[in-house]
């Protein structure tokens, strides 16, 4: 929870039935919403079978790190996509120009 905006604000959350102290350059708003999805997968783990605090932490720590890791590599993915597309179609373009004049776009290009 980083932004290089404005002071760093104060907020008090509970995680796992622990209150903590969070400072952040984030809104308040944000931090809150960010512990409660840490707190959602934690009850999502621990519905499975009863965990101590530190454990569900742990646990949901990896899960939502796992999810990050995940859509990065989808993220990633898509931008090759979209890379890979937008070359297709600026030739196709440069193509279809060309065969409009009636030259060679590889010829226009040199």
């Amino acid at each position: 929870m980083s932004d290089s905006s404005g002071d760093r604000q104060s907020v008090i959350v509970e995680v796992a039935g622990q209150r903590h102290v969070l400072r952040s350059h984030v809104s308040p708003e944000y931090t809150r919403k960010v512990v409660a999805h840490l707190e959602e997968t934690i009850r999502d783990l621990d519905m499975e079978s009863r965990l101590d605090p530190h454990r569900a932490v742990i646990l949901a720590a990896l899960t939502i790190t796992d999810e990050l890791f995940r859509s990065r590599s989808e993220l990633s993915r898509l931008r090759d996509e979209v890379a890979r597309r937008s070359t297709r179609l600026a030739y196709l373009l440069e193509k279809s120009v060309a065969d409009e004049r009636g030259s060679n776009p590889a010829e226009e290009s040199r």
